[in-house]
């Protein structure tokens, strides 16, 4: 198998120029060719009247080694045609069924079931090591409804809501499905493939910037967790770990403690509990795991017509659907020394109310498959310093996110509406008393105000700066009546517990710090990455093997 890069096609350009275009590379007739698979597909929109699919593209051909080394005779150097890498995930044990066989064995405990603690729960049940997943939220169809109590009626349910419950954060967002982080052995092409197993359209294996929207997310955890089951592992909803259950002498974990008090054995604890466990962060400072501030990010949401990013970034194709809803991601030194950055864009999507705590009031992004609403929405957010901002303290930044999400609260009127405002009138530093053409889709509900009462000086001061800077990049960036609505505060884990290479936290062996509430990912791809890595690191370990992180 070849792989070639770079191919470059018009966008809409017939089904068998592709294998023309392969043909033409390879300098090989049509019958030469096998088959033909894409790997990835990505667009080249810098020129608006002149678009272009670009392919990567895995294929079969006859007498392989003799056509590969004609083309790096005619070619020194050129690494657009290349041997295929194997991008198969192998199990790191074969002998999870018979350690889980053995008397006194003691299950791996994963708490969590975001990205993260489902694949490491996936991994570890394949493994043949029945792990027990704890989740405080609720299966994921009764956590909809929770949810949907906060959006619909200013409801908010504490242990299920956007943040807590089966799937984690990433089943109300716009489900993107890529990462910039480091992938030498695939496994992100291994989360894809379990993903388009349990239901997940295919188009992610391929698709430059995949997504899956939130409807097919609810269908693909359930998927996920009947396989873990059937293959022995185990979920239990609604059971919060209130405790650490350590040796005196050593720290080696020996269980977990629930909320209810039941104890459970474990010697292997994968912790995959999101960026917004703060009441488990507290319970592990406490008890002494280590663990450091880190910096993270806070600003708003900002909503545009999806039409206006369309054709801001396509131009005469806007609306191809080979293209589908333009994103952007935009980027500012600002001259107070702050990086403002998108985050988190959601192409044709929703802003979300995102709380998981009485009082206050959070936003996030959240788009279905289609990504077909009227609106196009991403956070603007601007970086912050432990040290700096905030003191240099673990749980420091998760105060300092309640302080402004509060203040969120009362300038939204105390029930669960967001402050917003619009763009024309941020800038010009004036209240909004009311709202133009763009109307801000986030529920329950939004009330115009100041956002300068509810987020830093700095961060206002950066982002009147970058706005003005994103209108020369995308046409009607800054339009009077675009609008921003307040608080994004959980952009990422404001604390990271430090591991080893073996994956085990520095001072408190066998507790497996994961995903993103730990630090060691930014979305649902990253997070599901390490949850595999997690699980290869407790097999290892509960077979008695070296390990090594990779």
């Amino acid at each position: 198998m070849l792989r070639l890069t770079e191919l470059r096609l018009p966008l809409d350009h017939p089904p068998e120029a592709l294998r023309q275009a392969v043909c033409d590379r390879l300098g090989i007739s049509m019958d030469a060719l096998d088959h033909v698979t894409v790997f990835k597909r990505g667009h080249d929109a810098r020129r608006r009247s002149a678009i272009w699919l670009v392919y990567t593209v895995d294929c079969a051909v006859r007498d392989e080694d003799a056509v590969l080394a004609r083309y790096q005779a005619a070619h020194p150097g050129n690494t657009r045609v290349l041997p295929a890498p194997d991008m198969a995930w192998h199990a790191p044990i074969t002998n999870g069924a018979a350690l889980a066989a053995a008397p006194g064995y003691k299950r791996p405990v994963v708490i969590g079931a975001g990205p993260c603690g489902f694949m490491a729960a996936l991994m570890l049940a394949r493994m043949g090591l029945r792990p027990l997943l704890l989740e405080r939220g609720k299966i994921v169809r009764e956590r909809t409804v929770d949810t949907f109590a906060l959006w619909r009626r200013s409801i908010l349910t504490p242990e299920s809501n956007v943040q807590f419950g089966e799937g984690g954060a990433g089943t109300f967002s716009d489900g993107k499905l890529y990462s910039q982080v480091r992938d030498p052995r695939f496994l992100g092409r291994k989360v894809l493939e379990e993903f388009v197993k349990a239901g997940a359209p295919e188009d992610i294996l391929y698709l430059a910037h995949p997504h899956i929207g939130t409807f097919r997310l609810v269908s693909m955890v359930e998927h996920i967790r009947q396989e873990v089951e059937q293959a022995g592992g185990e979920y239990r909803f609604e059971s919060r770990v209130e405790e650490l259950l350590l040796d005196p002498a050593t720290r080696r974990v020996q269980g977990v403690r629930l909320a209810t008090g039941e104890v459970i054995e474990a010697e292997h604890v994968v912790l995959a509990v999101g960026h917004s466990a703060r009441d488990t962060f507290a319970m592990l400072h406490e008890q002494g795991v280590q663990m450091q501030a880190k910096p993270f990010s806070m600003g708003v949401r900002i909503e545009h017509p999806q039409s206006v990013i369309d054709i801001a970034q396509f131009g005469p194709s806007a609306g191809n659907e080979q293209l589908g809803a333009a994103e952007y991601r935009l980027v500012h030194h600002a001259s107070n020394g702050r990086g403002v950055y998108s985050f988190c864009m959601c192409p044709g999507g929703t802003v979300v109310a995102a709380t998981s705590e009485e009082g206050r009031v959070v936003t996030n992004g959240m788009s279905q498959y289609s990504r077909a609403e009227r609106n196009a929405n991403a956070g603007m957010v601007v970086e912050l310093r432990p040290g700096e901002d905030y003191p240099d303290d673990p749980l420091a930044g998760m105060a300092f996110q309640r302080h402004w999400e509060r203040q969120a609260f009362l300038a939204g009127g105390g029930d669960y509406k967001a402050p917003a405002q619009r763009v024309g009138d941020f800038l010009a530093g004036r209240p909004s008393t009311a709202l133009g053409d763009v109307v801000p889709s986030y529920k329950p509900g939004v009330t115009p105000t100041d956002l300068s009462t509810c987020l830093p000086g700095f961060v206002v001061e950066a982002l009147r700066e970058a706005l003005p800077r994103f209108e020369r990049k995308i046409k009607g960036f800054a339009m009077d009546d675009a609008v921003m609505t307040g608080v994004e505060t959980r952009t990422s884990s404001p604390l990271r517990i430090p591991r080893g290479e073996d994956g085990q936290s520095v001072n408190t062996p066998g507790l497996y710090p994961a995903g993103e509430g730990a630090g060691y990912a930014g979305g649902i791809l990253s997070a599901a990455m390490d949850g595999i890595r997690m699980a290869e690191a407790v097999a290892q370990d509960m077979a008695g093997l070296p390990v090594t992180l990779s």
